[in-house]
């Protein structure tokens, strides 16, 4: 039986792949807590003390459901605005599952070795040049605005200077 790759603040889905064994691991771990509970409550604790044996479970299964949450938001392409740049490297992964575009058909297109594409996205593109995001933008023909704004702090003094 597969099992679904760890899931941590820096990892995530990145292929169909992948997601599919997400899937499947949520439902598994989903069983496991609900039979963790039962046993639990015939052992005689109560609803907090299960609650709180139950905690690291849940949530390990919340993170990954946020995950999954995340890849399938994606795959609508539903991105949401991105406030720091830092978060480039998701936006590329993101714009490449969007397209339905798996990281041999990416690598062909940018004349790269498909483990190249892959340690990239496992770091997620962390110290990319601009350069060599935008060839990537370019392979996968998508467009990427960037839009500076004021910081609230600003405005407001800006207002009061007035």
């Amino acid at each position: 039986m597969a099992s679904c790759p760890a899931v941590s603040a820096t990892d995530m889905i990145k292929t169909e792949k992948e997601y599919r064994q997400c899937l499947q691991k949520l439902d598994e771990d989903m069983e496991v807590i609900e039979k963790s509970r039962v046993a639990l409550r015939k052992d005689g604790l109560t609803d907090d003390e299960i609650r709180t044996a139950l905690e690291p479970s849940n949530a390990f299964h919340e993170q990954l459901n946020d995950e999954v949450s995340w890849y399938e938001r994606v795959k609508r392409r539903e991105f949401g605005c991105v406030e720091n740049l830092t978060d480039l490297g998701r936006v590329l992964i993101a714009l490449r599952i969007a397209n339905g575009i798996s990281q041999r058909q990416l690598a062909g297109r940018l004349s790269v070795d498909e483990s190249q594409v892959s340690r990239d996205e496992r770091n997620e593109y962390h110290g990319i040049t601009l350069e060599r995001a935008q060839k990537i933008v370019e392979a996968l023909g998508e467009k990427i605005v960037v839009r500076v704004e004021d910081k609230p702090f600003r405005r407001a003094a800006r207002t009061i200077a007035k």
